[in-house]
């Protein structure tokens, strides 16, 4: 009976695993659709202005509809999917993304084209957290899990570079339209494969409980409040403050008590919508902490790196794209070396040294000026930092997900993706009052001094025009004479007044992004901080629990080592 039930079970598990390397593809492939639609857009909206007849204002929706339906709804995309089941939700999740995708494709108004962002929002974030907790609940612990993780981080990660390539290549080639057709075809696929190669949960007595309605509500409008709020706080190019307008301080104030109301009815909730427990986990809390860290620093560094490569080395959108390639390479050659690592040496060591990786390559970053050239101002940081990251999304999704009861990975894994989203804002509000306050302060200097240089030689020169036009004896011939001159003056001047601007936009600009990029270093070494005091989850808790390879080994060679004599009695 033993060896039937267990070769049983090992055919079992052989054709279970003919389906494991296709579920991971449409896992992946459907992770990278949703993160890489954050940035593929960026590089479309000058021409979805041009199209729709955008302001400068109303063109940032076009970011922030997706930003806040994604980011509201995170936490109850996820909690959906451990109550629902996370096949049928991942599914659904991919079929409203796609047709939201093909409705703003069509889009002919600025309400159309925001409405089907909007809804493409809402379909993300029932698909992230799904996806990543399809990973923890389909593949077995410890070395599968692992490699899933790998393939799956680096989707994540590489996500924003790969959109925006993959935009430069569209808006240059076909239309803008295209950066939201793309989607159609491969969710459709992804969803249609997923219903097929992905596991069905059974359901559980303990999940028939309903949804936390309360928690929902405060939870999903705190974190849209939040969003909404640091999105539009940061200072605008002119130097103009924005954090204390009345909308800003208005959401922020809503999004304060709407997240403490949500803490107190998640304590005192039977059901809650985040489990109390979830966040208990020093371990967790810390991971958790980190990816926030890990979305402020970064999505501030492609946001300011493609407006540097396109407003200060004039490089087209393909080009500008092409520069995240290296970046997008070292990201996914770091995360396959973390999947392996991690057996042998655990999260923390991967922790510390990714983040301090990060770090370096931001700092080395910050030193670019619009002199540099792309091989010695961005290539080397790219590819530094791009291997940093590839070390931390892999044990920090681990370290997340690790002794989380499957009936909460659905939740657990929001909160990651959560706290990516919450931190790529507070990124983009806190880089971009730094480096817009630094732009406006360096203009207002460099015309300052512009304008003290010049009043000097002018006066010298009216002075001597004057005097010529006195001491001359053919008047007509010096009028003549002279309005040639002030002509050739007046053009020269110009000519060299537009240069000197131009001149000093870009000066200005490459001085503001780079004390941006000094300031996510800094992050980076916070997010260093963090995972030296934080993060103690032990191997075994990440190998499913079998020691990692290095006690495996020094296991083998003390049995193999030579017994002395008073070990032998």
């Amino acid at each position: 009976m033993t060896m039937t039930s267990s070769a049983i079970g090992q055919e079992g598990t052989r054709n279970n695993g003919r389906h494991l390397g296709v579920a991971l593809a449409v896992i992946a492939v459907a992770q990278l659709m949703v993160v890489l639609d954050a940035t593929i857009v960026i590089l479309a909206q000058p021409r979805i202005q041009t199209a729709l007849g955008f302001s400068d204002s109303g063109l940032e929706w076009v970011t922030n509809a997706y930003a806040l339906a994604f980011g509201g709804l995170l936490l109850l995309g996820g909690r959906a999917g451990d109550l629902l089941g996370r096949r049928r939700m991942f599914v659904i999740g991919l079929l409203l993304f796609s047709a939201a995708s093909l409705a703003g494709g069509l889009a002919t108004s600025q309400a159309w084209l925001l409405t089907a962002r909007t809804v493409q929002g809402v379909g993300g974030a029932i698909v992230a957290p799904t996806a990543l907790a399809l990973v923890a609940t389909t593949f077995p612990e410890g070395p599968p899990r692992n490699r899933a993780m790998g393939v799956y981080a680096a989707m994540s990660g590489a996500g924003g570079a790969i959109g925006l390539i993959a935009g430069g290549l569209l808006v240059t080639y076909a239309s803008w339209r295209w950066v939201l057709f793309v989607n159609v075809p491969i969710g459709i696929a992804a969803a249609l494969a997923a219903a097929l190669v992905l596991p069905a949960a059974a359901r559980r007595p303990g999940l028939d409980v309903g949804l936390d309605l309360p928690g929902a509500i405060t939870g999903t409008g705190g974190v849209a409040a939040l969003v909404y709020g640091l999105s539009n706080a940061a200072t605008s190019p002119d130097g103009t403050s924005h954090w204390g307008d009345a909308k800003v301080v208005a959401s922020l104030a809503v999004a304060a008590l709407l997240l403490a109301a949500f803490a107190l009815v998640e304590a005192r909730s039977r059901h809650p919508l985040l489990p109390v427990r979830l966040v208990r986990d020093r371990d967790r809390l810390g991971a958790n902490l980190i990816m926030l860290g890990v979305g402020t620093a970064i999505l501030g560094i492609f946001f300011f790196v493609n407006l540097f490569a396109q407003e200060v080395w004039g490089y087209s959108p393909l080009k500008t794209g092409v520069t995240f390639l290296p970046l997008t390479i070292a990201l996914v050659v770091g995360s396959a070396a973390a999947a392996r690592l991690v057996p042998w040496i655990g999260a923390r060591p991967l922790l510390v040294a990714g983040s301090a990786a990060c770090a370096g390559g931001m700092y080395w970053l910050s030193r670019v000026t619009e002199h540099s050239t792309y091989a010695d101002g961005l290539l080397g940081p790219g590819l530094v930092i791009g291997a940093g990251l590839g070390l931390l999304f892999v044990p920090l999704q681990l370290v997340a997900l690790a002794r989380v009861d499957e009936s909460d990975s659905g939740v657990a894994a929001s909160l990651l993706n959560a706290g990516r989203q919450v931190g790529g804002s507070i990124g983009l509000a806190v880089l971009g009052t730094v480096a817009w306050t630094v732009f406006a302060d360096t203009t207002r200097a460099a015309r300052a001094h512009a304008t003290a240089a010049v009043a000097g030689p002018a006066g010298v020169h009216t002075a001597t025009v004057n005097t010529a036009a006195v001491n001359t004896a053919a008047v007509n011939t010096a009028a003549v004479n002279t309005a040639a001159v002030n002509t050739a003056a007046v053009n020269t001047a110009a000519v060299n007044t537009a240069a000197a601007r131009q001149a000093v936009y870009q000066h200005a600009l490459a001085v503001g992004f780079d004390r941006a990029f000094l300031v996510s270093a800094g992050i980076a070494v916070l997010i260093l901080v963090l995972a030296i005091a934080m993060i103690r989850v032990r191997r075994a808790d990440l190998n499913g629990g079998s020691p990692g390879r290095v006690e495996a080994l020094r296991a083998y060679f003390r049995q193999r080592a030579p017994k002395t004599p008073y070990q032998l009695r």
